[in-house]
């Protein structure tokens, strides 16, 4: 993979408009789902993968061949993660995104054919506490728990992404579980 991502750089810095959209083909789902869990609003999420985009054109030369694209990318897009938080404010808006679903979220209503609609019920309601207490983290903690438990990265490719040694990343992540732990003991 990353001899192809850094063959389809290469084009892209001579210009070739296919190779973009190659890459960009590569790491929406990527990018949106980081953004997803980061921000937990879908409008916001899509916004942000178009700003990643534009940035990453827009910055290419900059790119160094060294590391890898993946990483250089999510450090990028959490980044403005980061940024959209610290900017949010407590806002109401009829564009929210609606709870029909009695709180459940698109993860949760994947069908299963092996699980019964009360085993369904169980599981969503399940994944519905589990990311409630992900979004109740604070910022540095629930950022490095996406980035390792839902975009399975690395510990290294945290640090890389976040630019933090990796002593803080394992601290973090640590102390993320413990808080999840103790938000979650008495719900599960």
């Amino acid at each position: 993979m990353d001899n192809m991502e850094s063959r389809l750089v290469r084009l892209v810095q001579k210009g070739d408009q296919r190779a973009f959209a190659e890459l960009v083909e590569l790491y929406k789902d990527r990018i949106f789902h980081l953004s997803y869990r980061m921000l937990g609003n879908r409008h916001e999420a899509e916004d942000l993968v178009q700003e990643t985009f534009l940035r990453v054109y827009r910055n290419l030369e900059k790119y160094d061949h060294g590391q890898k694209f993946s990483t250089w990318i999510y450090r990028i897009a959490t980044n403005l993660c980061i940024d959209r938080l610290r900017r949010r404010k407590p806002t109401y808006s009829l564009d929210a995104e609606m709870n029909d679903q009695e709180g459940v979220d698109g993860y949760a209503m994947l069908a299963s054919e092996e699980l019964t609609p009360e085993g369904r019920t169980l599981l969503s309601e399940t994944q519905a506490l589990i990311h409630d207490a992900i979004d109740s983290l604070p910022d540095k903690y629930r950022t490095i728990m996406v980035l390792r438990y839902l975009q399975e990265l690395s510990l290294q490719e945290i640090s890389d992404v976040l630019n933090i040694p990796v002593t803080t990343i394992k601290t973090r992540v640590h102390r993320g579980r413990d808080f999840l732990r103790k938000k979650l003991e008495h719900k599960l």
